[in-house]
């Protein structure tokens, strides 16, 4: 039985994926180092950002932590006011957090999850965040989800809400369950996960922790 349920943030609780796509588009070719959309689905969906920004412009590119920085506070221009959370995923959030305890694993920066979360109304419905701030190795590294798992008190039957193949192998590898939101990548990209859904709802909740 479900007795814990973890929420990745851009893309599953936030529909965001095509605004932070945009974003990395412009600061990349800002910064010499031109990104299409196709490119940034194929090779950088998923990973933390700072995995995206070094993975990117290099390692050493003396720009990384600018980049970092500069991506945050355009998310939050574009989305602080908790739009990108659909009022189906706030309902659905609600209905959980009165069950079971909830948490975010993200590989995106805090500043930019609190704002969302609280401009939604959802920052009490999380014991919870953790994000790369927090760790060292972001997904597909599992220390996220265990440093998570640990601040939930080693919850032994936690179920994972993901949209990307990292995401999915970064829970898969702390022994998780996953369940794979579509609308960020093709399916059968996500076939590692335990299951696919359309949409995170009520409904979804109630079957989960029946």
């Amino acid at each position: 039985m479900t007795n814990a349920i973890i929420f990745d943030f851009n893309g599953t609780l936030s529909d965001d994926e095509p605004i932070l796509c945009d974003i990395f588009i412009e600061l990349f070719a800002e910064h010499g180092k031109p990104l299409s959309a196709q490119e940034y689905f194929d090779r950088l969906a998923g990973l933390s950002d700072p995995e995206i920004v070094r993975t990117w412009l290099g390692e050493d590119h003396p720009d990384v932590d600018e980049v970092i920085a500069e991506r945050v506070n355009r998310y939050r221009a574009a989305v602080g006011d908790g739009s990108s959370i659909h009022e189906h995923v706030r309902d659905a959030v609600r209905f959980a957090a009165k069950r079971v305890p909830l948490a975010i694993c993200s590989g995106a920066a805090r500043a930019e999850i609190e704002p969302v979360v609280e401009a939604a109304g959802l920052a009490a419905c999380f014991r919870t965040i953790v994000t790369s701030d927090d760790v060292v190795h972001g997904k597909p590294d599992p220390e996220g989800y265990l440093k998570t798992l640990r601040l939930l008190g080693d919850s032994d039957d936690a179920l994972v809400f993901e949209d990307t193949e990292a995401g999915i192998e970064s829970a898969k590898a702390a022994g998780l369950r996953v369940i794979a939101k579509l609308g960020t990548l093709d399916p059968q990209r996500l076939r590692e996960a335990d299951a696919v859904v359309d949409r995170i709802d009520v409904e979804l909740m109630r079957r989960c922790l029946s």
